[in-house]
């Protein structure tokens, strides 16, 4: 296939890549609502079908129904009914049938516009401060799935292996050709981030005989320390106690949220994550400067 040179300049012009990667972000976002959604009932159901297996107890009668991220099509969760392919369109939709149900007039929850609106605006950041290549390819990547996995965090206190190893794995992969860390830094990052986390959690559970925090956090902290490098992991878990504290401590004030209610740690390590991926360098320098 030949690219002739005004394909190649749309690409490759910041503004032209930058509101590229905006449109496919809305897209990403409307598939993130349902990898959010739909993969934690996929893992649930999974999980009571080796119950019921182990247990010997007669098969559930849902093991038969056909349900995973591409089927059964869009439907309003009110009504049953599938959502019209002319009302399946990212945030426009939403804006277009008012919020609500076009079948039922039920309201849609404004949640799914703000996640492909999110998927978008920090889309577009990626591909204007990395520009078009690997990098922010790799980027794009990585921003995304963050996004799927604070929110399922946040609303099951999980963070699904089958989202979190696959990218653990893929950032090793990445720094074969050093794409943001080399392999030395890359692999050094991924033991020291799942040890950082497992020697608090454990070292809390013998003080307090408590629980502090979930094993899927080491993980998580693995895989920001393969994507990006031993020489972030402390930067990361200080943006992320920091904001954990300050977003806490607010919804605490404003009675949204009691003190005994446990606080997902993923979100708020996905977001220094994420502050790292762009900006960690520069906040190194100034923070060990």
């Amino acid at each position: 296939m030949i690219i002739s040179f005004s394909d190649w300049a749309f690409y490759t012009s910041p503004y032209s890549f930058t509101l590229l990667a905006g449109v496919v972000g809305l897209l990403i976002g409307s598939f993130l609502n349902v990898v959010i959604y739909r993969l934690p009932i996929l893992m649930q159901r999974q999980w009571r079908e080796e119950c019921i297996e182990f247990l010997k107890l007669p098969q559930d009668k849902k093991a038969g129904e056909i349900f995973n991220l591409a089927l059964p099509a869009s439907h309003c969760i009110h009504c049953q009914l599938p959502v019209l392919k002319r009302h399946n369109m990212p945030v426009i939709s939403y804006l277009w049938l008012r919020g609500r149900c076009f079948h039922c007039h039920e309201k849609i929850s404004a949640r799914y516009p703000t996640i492909e609106l999110l998927t978008a605006f920090t889309s577009m950041i990626v591909a204007w401060h990395f520009g078009f290549g690997e990098q922010a390819l790799a980027g794009l990547l990585l921003t995304w799935v963050l996004i799927a996995l604070s929110f399922i965090d946040l609303d099951h206190q999980l963070l699904p292996d089958i989202l979190v190893l696959p990218f653990l794995w893929l950032g090793l992969l990445l720094s074969l050709f050093g794409i943001f860390a080399d392999c030395q830094a890359s692999i050094i990052g991924a033991t020291c981030g799942y040890l950082i986390l497992w020697s608090v959690y454990h070292a809390f559970k013998l003080i307090t005989r408590k629980e502090g925090m979930g094993q899927g956090d080491f993980k998580l902290l693995a895989m920001l320390g393969a994507w990006l490098g031993w020489q972030y992991l402390s930067l990361i878990i200080l943006l992320s106690s920091l904001a954990g504290v300050f977003i806490g401590m607010t919804l605490i004030s404003l009675n949204k949220q009691k003190r005994e209610t446990p606080i997902p740690f993923g979100p708020y390590l996905a977001i220094a994550g994420w502050f790292a991926l762009l900006w960690g360098k520069e906040l190194n320098s100034w923070y060990f400067g």
